[in-house]
This record gives structure tokens, C-alpha cells and sequence, in this order.
């Protein structure tokens, strides 16, 4: 059974927008909001993609198969861009202010005093590394495990810390959501949240690259 023409239609020629944007809210049927229900968003996406599913077209022709790929892609790619706080908010940004948000220079300064930890944190990790890539015997290297383990433990609970800031911010963001549905739609709060996911994630994968390092 083909999928609905119209949703392949609007996967493949959605709405046009300043710079030719696709609107991924308006894909998944989802409102254009900093804030969203994971679970809500989760069941339109599954919904949807069941629709346009390229299972559905296997006896079609290589076009009806080509469209459903693409209809398929488009709303995977739309679905793995809302479901992240960061990548959600580049995106409402830049379907708000018709351009991306610039490059982040400088961390906000309510995470500064974090940011200076993670970057005392991430220093003493990468010089263990480096002294333990020079230590060749085996028996040695069992000295070192304790050391690399309390290293690994201050690396984790920097984890935890990001994990509650992500949680905290995420609640701005719903905050925030009451103020768009009134009409009033303050772009630079929501930059300043894009900010704060953006290093928030940034600090997570610096932590988990030395986790991964002093594992090995």
C-alpha cells in the first residue's frame, strides 16, 4: 500500500521558507515551541514514518520508491533535530530570526565557574593519559589503575553536575513555552538557552572522551 500522497508531498515540498528552511515542527505536526513533550514527539514521529515507510512501496515503481526514501529521511532527520534541546533551538532560531546563531566565543556567564572546573578536570585527565602512554611495564601500570580511577570518579561526577544543569535548563524551557503560547516570543532568551545546551553538550562528550581514554 502506497503512502498518502500528501504527506509524501509534504515531506518533499514542504512550505517554502525564508531561505528555503524546512520546517521540522510543522513536518512532525508538532508546535513551533522551545519545549516539547519527548513522548509526544516520539509517537508522531513512529506514526508518521509508519506512513511513508519504503516497506510500503517494495512492489511500487524505483520513483514511488525514491519518494518514499526521501519522505522517510526527511522525517528521520527532522525527528533527531527536534528530539535534542540543542539541535531543536537552532532550528526554531533559525526559522524566527532567518538565519543560524552565530558562533559561541564565550561560555555564559552563569556557567563560567563550571566551565572553569571542567577545564581543571579535563587538564589533570589528559596529563595521566599522557604520563600512562609512557610507562611500559606492566607492573606499573597496576600502580597507576587507583590513581586513573580517582580521576575517572571526579569525571563522573562532573557528569552528574552537567546531567543537572541539562535537567534545569530544560525546565527554563518550558517556562519559556508559556510565554511564546501568549504571544511574546523573546529570541534572545532563547539564544541564551541554545548557548547553554550547546556547551552543556560540548562539556558532556569532553568528559566522556576522557572516560573512554583512562578505560582503555
Amino acid at each position: 500500500m502506497p503512502p498518502p500522497v500528501a504527506l509524501v508531498a509534504k515531506v518533499l515540498a514542504p512550505e517554502p521558507l525564508a531561505r528555503s528552511v524546512v520546517d521540522y515542527f510543522e513536518l512532525l505536526g508538532a508546535p513551533r515551541r522551545p519545549w516539547l513533550d519527548p513522548e509526544i514527539l516520539k509517537s508522531k514521529f513512529l506514526q508518521l514514518s509508519a506512513e511513508v515507510h519504503p516497506d510500503r512501496v517494495h512492489g511500487g515503481s524505483a520513483e514511488a520508491k525514491r519518494q518514499a526514501q526521501n519522505a522517510y529521511t526527511e522525517l528521520n532527520t527532522a525527528y533527531q533535530t527536534l528530539r535534542v534541546p540543542k539541535e531543536r533551538l537552532a532550528h526554531l532560531l533559525e526559522l524566527e530570526a532567518g538565519h543560524k546563531p552565530a558562533a559561541i566565543q564565550t561560555a555564559p556567564g552563569e556557567l563560567m565557574d563550571l566551565f572553569l572546573e571542567i577545564g581543571n578536570q579535563c587538564r589533570e585527565a589528559d596529563k595521566f593519559i599522557h604520563e600512562r602512554r609512557a610507562v611500559t611495564s606492566p607492573l606499573l601500570r597496576v600502580g597507576l589503575f587507583e590513581k586513573g580511577e580517582q580521576i575517572a570518579e571526579k569525571l563522573r561526577a562532573m557528569q552528574g553536575l552537567l546531567t543537572r544543569r541539562s535537567e534545569a535548563a530544560e525546565k527554563g524551557l518550558m517556562d519559556l513555552n508559556a510565554t511564546w503560547e501568549s504571544g511574546v516570543k523573546d529570541l534572545d532568551k532563547l539564544e541564551k538557552s541554545y548557548r547553554t545546551f550547546s556547551y552543556l553538550a560540548r562539556w558532556s562528550e569532553q568528559l566522556q572522551e576522557r572516560l573512554v581514554q583512562l578505560a582503555l
